[in-house]
């Protein structure tokens, strides 16, 4: 079996090789037939090759809403709908890094990008507030707050979604009991609620109410 294998590709390369030959002098006979330049007679290629050659320009995009940053740490604490003690509480952690998280996206079909901002504490980031900007004549608008800790919140698919953690007495702040997930969605003027969901948590690993193992 191996002598008929052998054979069989010897066979096959030496068929490749004569098509080649053939092929090559084919081509050399249709490049004397044309005149002697072989690739092309009719001289350099002008805008009507370059034209047929190049990509159809296709029309412009619409514009997107702006995606103009904004200081949100200025933002928050300018801000009169904001308390005294998240005023407080905000500064930097490590040189000028604040604890702020910022989002932005189209939650309140405005013209231009709303603006989420999370503020937390810098030790174990639980959010401490949370704020919806929306942008009206130039100016940003507190149109959103919510200000009970541990709270986040953050855009889905358009939608306003607040996270908010809650402990029963004793909980420590790693493992909460449960918490409450809102959607909220814009309406005119406001947002609105438009579903709750509660999740309890376990506590039978790592949390508080886990049982100590009995000694033998």
């Amino acid at each position: 079996m191996r002598g008929l294998e052998s054979r069989a590709s010897q066979v096959l390369k030496a068929g490749s090789t004569a098509t080649a030959v053939l092929t090559a002098l084919g081509l050399f006979v249709s490049a004397c037939a044309t005149g002697g330049t072989g690739a092309r007679d009719e001289g350099p290629a002008g805008g009507d090759a370059v034209a047929k050659g190049a990509a159809t320009p296709t029309a412009a995009a619409s514009p997107s809403k702006a995606a103009r940053r904004v200081d949100a740490v200025r933002l928050v604490k300018n801000d009169p709908g904001v308390s005294a003690v998240v005023k407080r509480d905000l500064k930097p952690c490590v040189g000028d890094e604040y604890p702020v998280d910022v989002s932005y996206g189209n939650l309140t079909e405005s013209s231009s990008n709303d603006v989420v901002v999370n503020v937390m504490t810098c030790g174990d980031a639980v959010g401490i507030g949370s704020y919806v900007y929306r942008e009206a004549n130039g100016r940003y608008q507190n149109v959103f707050k919510a200000e009970e800790p541990p709270v986040y919140a953050e855009i889905d698919r358009g939608d306003l979604v607040v996270t908010q953690q809650l402990y029963k007495k004793g909980d420590p702040v790693s493992y909460p009991s449960s918490e409450e997930v809102i959607t909220y969605g814009w309406s005119a003027t406001h947002f609105t609620e438009e579903s709750r969901i509660h999740n309890d948590y376990s506590n039978a690993v790592g949390g508080a109410d886990s049982p100590s193992p009995e000694a033998n």
